[in-house]
């Protein structure tokens, strides 16, 4: 992730319809636009824009072990340098679906999402560790999700 200008303020509808697609990204917008007083091509356009924006991405949440991915980790990783650019580089890794630099014990935590046990060890020890300026791995082996929630809501 790279520092962006910061996104629009957003105002009490905007934020309304967020919540409204957090709970169902489904929803219609016809009955967004009921629910916060705007025409359905009103709405649709607010929707378009938030997207444009970046502010708001409509995705499909799957459980990964149910489309044959039984191995999830948080992987956490030290490194020389600017982290920043490592970042950048295991962002290509398709088998990581979360990068982030942090400030505390480790300098980047990442999540892999893997088929098994052997694609993640493959995925640490020949693809990771391989990038120039890593220099630590732990990895955190999920044993069980028990909770994964995306409608946190708008501030």
């Amino acid at each position: 992730m790279t520092d962006s200008p910061r996104p629009p303020l957003l105002d009490d509808v905007s934020k309304r319809i967020i919540e409204l697609l957090q709970e169902d990204g489904r929803r219609a917008y016809a009955d967004i636009g009921r629910a916060v007083g705007l025409s359905e091509a009103a709405t649709r356009q607010r929707v378009q824009r938030l997207q444009e924006t970046g502010v708001l991405q409509i995705v499909a949440v799957t459980d990964p072990t149910q489309l044959g991915f039984h191995r999830m980790a948080m992987i956490g990783i030290r490194v020389t340098g600017d982290p920043r650019l490592i970042a950048e580089q295991l962002s290509a890794l398709d088998a990581l679906a979360y990068v982030v630099v942090t400030l505390g014990t480790f300098d980047i935590i990442a999540e892999a999402v893997c088929e098994g046990d052997a694609d993640l060890v493959d995925l640490i020890a020949t693809r990771i560790r391989a990038i120039d300026g890593v220099v630590h791995t732990e990895c955190l082996t999920y044993a069980g999700l028990y909770k994964d929630k995306y409608n946190w809501g708008t501030r």
